[in-house]
């Protein structure tokens, strides 16, 4: 494996900081807007009846796999472990906004704030408890095509790896919100579908996205197909005193 110059190292740890960004932000952001519902007409093929907290998630799924891809499963477990802390906090944050009252002038009284942000806890539960089967699953069967691949076909793990994730996903999902009382039973088979099928799509749609980021990442950083960058406490041990003294 070849060591990376502390120039391509710190280049890789800004996208790193990036991409850890869009995830969290992805994630946080489908945890708050969730109890508004869409439908979404499939060219004529199928009606989609789906919460708007589904658009960044898959996001969510698209940067964990470039992590696992380029950086390793190490790193792209460390992001998810960040998620979760940053979702947590951002129910803390949304429990005391909505704990103290609203002045008399507020454009938006407690009862209005209550009633978009009050599910937001079982919300952030079901969504952690989903996502931790997803996310982990996700990183666990993409390794796991790796291997099986040599490296090679990314198409493969990226699908595979994703389908499987987010079946568990949407199921543990709706499974707790519906036992909660937040959506009626009657809806879990159809949003199941709804949402397992538009997680498909999207996943198959982003492969080429992934080829790209990837690619150009391989590219700027001059990795071989299915190599991963080494870590950076390992690399920085092959590096000369006037690299580290920027000269």
């Amino acid at each position: 494996m070849r060591k990376l110059s502390l120039k391509e190292h710190l280049f890789a740890q800004r996208i790193y900081l990036i991409l850890a960004a869009l995830f969290i932000c992805s994630l946080v952001v489908s945890n708050l807007i969730f109890q508004k519902f869409f439908y979404w007409d499939f060219f004529g093929l199928y009606t989609f009846e789906i919460s708007v907290g589904i658009l960044p998630y898959p996001i969510t799924f698209l940067i964990t796999d470039i992590i696992s891809e380029v950086y390793g499963k190490k790193k792209a477990n460390q992001v998810v472990t960040a998620g979760i802390f940053a979702s947590f906090f951002s129910l803390l944050i949304v429990f005391i906004a909505d704990a103290v009252p609203a002045t008399s002038w507020s454009p938006i009284d407690d009862g209005v704030f209550s009633k978009v942000f009050g599910a937001t806890a079982i919300a952030v539960f079901a969504s952690m408890v989903a996502y931790l089967l997803a996310q982990y699953i996700d990183i666990q069967i993409f390794h796991f095509w790796k291997r099986i691949t040599k490296g090679k076909h990314l198409w493969i793990r990226n699908n595979f790896s994703t389908f499987l994730s987010q079946l568990v996903d949407t199921a543990a999902v709706l499974l707790l919100l519906c036992s909660f009382g937040k959506i009626e039973w009657q809806l879990f088979g159809g949003l199941l579908l709804s949402g397992f099928l538009f997680k498909v799509l999207i996943a198959a749609l982003d492969t080429p996205f992934l080829y790209l980021f990837v690619g150009l990442l391989r590219k700027k950083l001059n990795l071989n197909i299915g190599e991963e960058i080494p870590e950076l406490a390992n690399n920085l041990d092959t590096l000369s005193a006037s690299q580290l003294n920027g000269s």
